[in-house]
């Protein structure tokens, strides 16, 4: 599967953005899908991620009550819906697959990813 992120921008505290991941070559429902960031001169962290249904969801704390990860698999595209956004949010944003129902965190874990999209968010 090949995975294109789009949606990132510059956007102010408080502000909102969705950003989207979508898939081609193969059938989306098939992965487990995930959501990382990785700001300037910071490894890259988990934000989120969804099972292949779209039935389970977990989240990072730093997230938690704030980002909203769901998947279209008739689309084959997965969303994260940011709100509430703080500046600590800028970060490239990277989705990524690992195929099966799996509960991966960890970046090495997931085999497939997508080129990143930058979020800005100015104070």
């Amino acid at each position: 599967v090949q995975l294109q992120a789009s949606g990132g921008g510059l956007v102010q505290a408080g502000g909102s953005l969705r950003l989207s991941c979508a898939a081609s070559g193969r059938t989306l429902s098939s992965y487990s899908m995930a959501w990382f960031r990785q700001a300037p001169g910071k490894e890259r962290e988990f934000v989120a991620r969804i099972s292949g249904s779209g039935g389970s969801t977990y989240y990072a704390d730093s997230v938690k009550g704030r980002f909203t990860i769901s998947r279209d698999n008739a689309e084959n595209t997965v969303y994260l819906q940011m709100n509430s956004l703080k500046p600590e949010d800028t970060a490239v944003y990277y989705c990524a697959a690992a195929y099966g129902s799996v509960w991966y965190t960890k970046s090495y874990e997931y085999d497939k990813w997508g080129q990143g999209t930058l979020v800005t968010v100015s104070s």
